[in-house]
């Protein structure tokens, strides 16, 4: 057993700061998901104007919204694999780079090809961002606050997606759809400098035999020292078992039942048909006689309103 010795009481200054590096670790990760809800909400207020500068037929429209999705399909084929290899600390750092590199791309885009391309490399980023960021949040975080952890990080997909109907209402009376897009590349920067200074998941230490660099990063974010060796050892533990895998699915009823309610779960959220709305909300609301200024102040509101309803559940209901 490696371990490290200190006191296992810490003093009152050390329990603000385990407080305040928790509360980075949760805000910095979490910034992974206003870039999510941020890509999902600009689109819409920027693709009318998009349509106009390259004449846009309707399938090509939704090659420009649809490109980020299978960009995020591409991602999360190689995030699982990408994340054991660098970490999850440098797994968000390579999704906030194509960030950076997606919403680059769209904003100088020259051509609607271009722009289908530097989307996919978005989705790509979207896709690595979304696995990584709950995993790493859910690694770092203590039983009692694990939920209101991960949970913080939807609650930035949805302030991304106000904040973009925001920027779209700004851009919207000059019509610069490459200002929307453009805008993404500042969170995304914020991210890669947020993520220069986290610390690397314990557990993914562990996996690599790096014991007392993961128990020293517990000790950060843990109350006592005590508590950080209980927490190492139980990832010591846990990551002796064997993975049953498939042969587990097969054999264990609950597992099946449990991975049936998460697949249910997913499907139904896609088939209310939330996304399509917010992905075309403009075109709906032109086709209903609204401008495109009234449109984006409409989409603005419903955004507030979706966030308000997220918070009031989480408060009340948690996950």
């Amino acid at each position: 057993m490696v371990s490290i010795n200190h006191d296992s009481a810490l003093t009152p200054r050390s329990l603000r700061d385990t407080r305040r590096m928790n509360m980075f670790v949760s805000v910095s990760a979490a910034v992974a998901g206003l870039l999510f809800g941020l890509d999902i909400g600009v689109i819409a207020g920027a693709l009318p104007f998009i349509t106009d500068h390259f004449v846009l037929t309707s399938r090509l429209q939704e090659w420009v919204v649809s490109s980020m999705m299978l960009g995020a399909a591409i991602g999360a084929l190689f995030n699982g694999w990408l994340s054991f290899r660098l970490g999850r600390k440098y797994s968000l750092m390579a999704g906030a780079i194509l960030f950076v590199l997606g919403s680059l791309g769209s904003a100088f885009a020259s051509s609607v090809e271009v722009l289908i391309g530097a989307r996919v490399i978005l989705g790509v980023a979207v896709g690595i961002a979304s696995y990584t960021a709950p995993l790493y949040l859910s690694e770092m975080a203590s039983e009692n606050v694990r939920g209101k952890m991960i949970s913080m990080y939807q609650l930035m997909v949805t302030l991304g997606i106000v904040l973009a109907f925001l920027s779209d209402t700004a851009f919207s009376y000059s019509g610069n759809w490459r200002a929307m897009l453009g805008v993404l590349a500042l969170p995304a920067v914020l991210l890669i400098i947020l993520v220069v200074f986290l610390p690397n998941s314990p557990r993914w230490l562990a996996q690599k035999g790096r014991h007392i660099e993961a128990e020293e990063v517990l000790r950060m974010l843990r109350d006592t020292s005590e508590k950080a060796r209980d927490e190492l050892n139980e990832i010591r533990e846990s990551l002796k078992l064997k993975q049953g895998g498939w042969a587990l699915f097969k054999a264990n009823r609950n597992v099946r039942r449990a991975v049936f309610l998460g697949m249910l779960l997913q499907a139904m959220q896609q088939f209310t048909g939330m996304n399509i709305i917010m992905y075309y909300a403009p075109r709906i609301f032109k086709m209903a006689g609204f401008t495109t200024t009234g449109t984006a102040n409409d989409r603005h509101a419903g955004g507030r309103a979706d966030l308000y309803v997220r918070d009031v559940y989480r408060r009340l209901y948690g996950r």
